[in-house]
């Protein structure tokens, strides 16, 4: 934990960003009756209920110290999924030297992804 604590210290520094990286299910839900409008002195009012329309995922990357955050929503949390993020991250950031990855250790976070998902050079 310590040595996450002191990549956050580091100062900013355009040639090598530090790229915080997670990811959230989300569940998708539909209204089932329409909203009550809004009137005076009564906000607009939706019923609990709701219509279960799926799942997805949503990767997140944010450089805190540049203010900055890309996004990616996807059908699931695949190894192939993962790594395509990571490419993402990467051409956001190609003019860098190198790019320091805060993440956390999920099972679908190996090398192995980035060989099943890109040919090897």
């Amino acid at each position: 934990m310590e040595r996450v604590l002191d990549v956050y210290r580091r100062p900013y520094n355009v040639d090598i960003p530090v790229v915080c990286m997670d990811e959230t299910p989300r569940q998708l839900i539909g209204e089932t009756r329409p909203p009550i409008s809004a009137c005076p002195g009564q906000p607009e009012r939706h019923d609990y209920e709701y219509e279960r329309c799926g799942v997805c995922n949503v990767f997140m990357a944010s450089e805190p110290l540049a203010g900055t955050r890309m996004t990616k929503v996807t059908e699931r949390k695949a190894k192939v999924d993962w790594a395509q993020f990571l490419q993402d991250i990467a051409e956001r950031y190609q003019e860098a030297q190198k790019i320091t990855l805060v993440m956390d250790n999920l099972n679908t976070y190996s090398p192995g992804a980035l060989y099943q998902t890109f040919p090897p050079d």
